[in-house]
C-alpha cells in the first residue's frame, strides 16, 4: 500500500492493507484474474469509513471552536 495510508488514522484497516499486499505479492496472474478484488473492495470501504469518522470529528470540533469564538466576541462587544 501507499506509505501515506499507513498512518495512525487508518490503524483500523491495517489488517486489510496487509491482506491486499499479500494478495498482490502472489503475482500478476493472481491479480489479473480478479482474486484480489474482494479484499480491495473491503479495504476501500474501511478507508472510507475511517475518513468519515475523522471528518465528523473535525466538523464537530470546528463548530465548537466557532461557538467559543462567537462567545468571546460577544463578551468583547458587551464590555466595550
Amino acid at each position: 500500500m501507499h506509505p501515506h495510508l499507513h498512518t495512525k488514522y487508518n490503524a483500523g484497516c491495517e489488517e486489510l492493507m496487509t491482506a491486499l499486499e499479500d494478495c498482490h505479492a502472489r503475482g500478476f496472474l493472481w491479480k489479473s484474474m480478479g482474486m484480489c478484488n474482494n479484499t480491495k473492495k473491503q479495504l476501500s470501504q474501511c478507508l472510507r469509513a475511517e475518513r468519515s469518522k475523522h471528518q465528523d470529528a473535525n466538523r464537530n470540533g470546528s463548530s465548537d471552536k466557532k461557538h467559543r469564538i462567537r462567545q468571546m466576541w460577544k463578551e468583547i462587544d458587551e464590555n466595550s
